[in-house]
């Protein structure tokens, strides 16, 4: 089953949820609230994470934690297996709790961080759990709004995008989440591109970089051709026509076959073009010898280390845009 790409990066910032297997209860009782706190301040100190915010709803739960070192999926895996065993042993159960692997969206500290937090502390509104989020005891934001305090929860990070003022931080932050009651702002979720990143162009360029080589191919990622897409065919074909200094008319030339390879394998390997617009972008080349062209370069690559550095060298000159 096609599971969405984990991208890991010191000082990565991410939205995290993780739901009850079909959606039963996680959360039985006040204690397990509490229990669950525990096992974020025991990872938190085992892993050294930030915890921006958090909300625990009964049949699932969403966090914002940032992580300076590239270390999710390891504090991730402590705090949910910790806290199923926990459950097991206390309501005699076996096997897992949650649904399947946590969800992990990474998040544009400048331009969503700020609104996520507030679509956060307003999801007990929202399912009709309580009147005022203030009222819901299970979640940061009278940590924001109060002189409550509690040592697992940092708000400076998102307070500060409002306001360099930490006297008035709290007041507005209030007015900012309070001020869209009963009213339906859209999600910020939905803006989540590739399954996996919420954030202005320039970020989701910039984490798209990240991805390591051989990630893509993997055959339980989703979304693959999404995260290919903003490298474009034209950024391909212009990188490969500026390393070798030709035109793109030169590329349709039978004497040209060993740039058209390269061409083929980086179009196939870096964006989202099909065989058939490969085909047409190189002129004369059927489908078919499309094909053929990319299995066999990329067996060539495998014994050849000097095609392997120029290759490189073309990606390197290959910019994402338009994302």
């Amino acid at each position: 089953m096609a599971r969405p790409l984990r991208i890991e990066y010191e000082g990565a910032i991410y939205h995290i949820t993780a739901r009850g297997n079909e959606r039963s209860k996680v959360f039985f009782s006040k204690k397990d609230y509490e229990k669950f706190k525990e096992y974020l301040a025991e990872a938190q100190q085992k892993f050294g994470f930030f915890l921006h915010a958090y909300v625990l709803m009964t049949n699932h739960y969403h966090l914002i934690i940032e992580t300076p070192d590239k270390n999710l999926s390891r504090l991730m895996h402590h705090i949910n297996s910790s806290y199923t065993t926990y459950i097991n042993v206390k309501r005699k159960r076996s096997g897992h709790l949650f649904q399947g692997r946590f969800k992990a969206v990474l998040v544009d500290r400048d331009s969503y961080l700020l609104e996520l937090s507030r679509y956060l502390h307003l999801n007990p509104v929202r399912a009709s759990m309580t009147q005022k989020p203030e009222e819901y005891f299970h979640s940061s934001y009278r940590t924001y709004i109060s002189g409550i305090t509690e040592n697992i929860v940092r708000t400076d990070t998102v307070l500060g995008l409002l306001t360099g003022n930490g006297k008035e931080a709290k007041g507005l932050y209030r007015k900012f989440v309070e001020g869209v009651l009963g009213e339906e702002p859209e999600s910020p979720l939905k803006k989540v591109y590739g399954g996996i990143i919420l954030g202005s162009a320039g970020f989701i360029k910039d984490v798209l970089l990240k991805i390591e080589d051989g990630q893509l191919e993997k055959e339980y990622v989703a979304c693959r051709k999404e995260l290919r897409a903003p490298i474009r065919a034209e950024n391909v074909l212009s990188a490969v026509c500026r390393h070798y200094q030709i035109s793109r008319e030169d590329l349709a030339i039978a004497g040209r076959c060993d740039v058209r390879k390269i061409c083929i394998y980086l179009l196939k390997k870096e964006t989202a073009s099909t065989t058939r617009e490969i085909s047409e972008l190189l002129g004369n080349m059927s489908c078919t010898a499309v094909a053929k062209v990319y299995q066999r370069f990329t067996k060539e690559l495998e014994d050849d280390d000097r095609l392997g550095l120029e290759v490189r060298v073309i990606k390197e000159e290959m910019s994402h845009v338009g994302v």
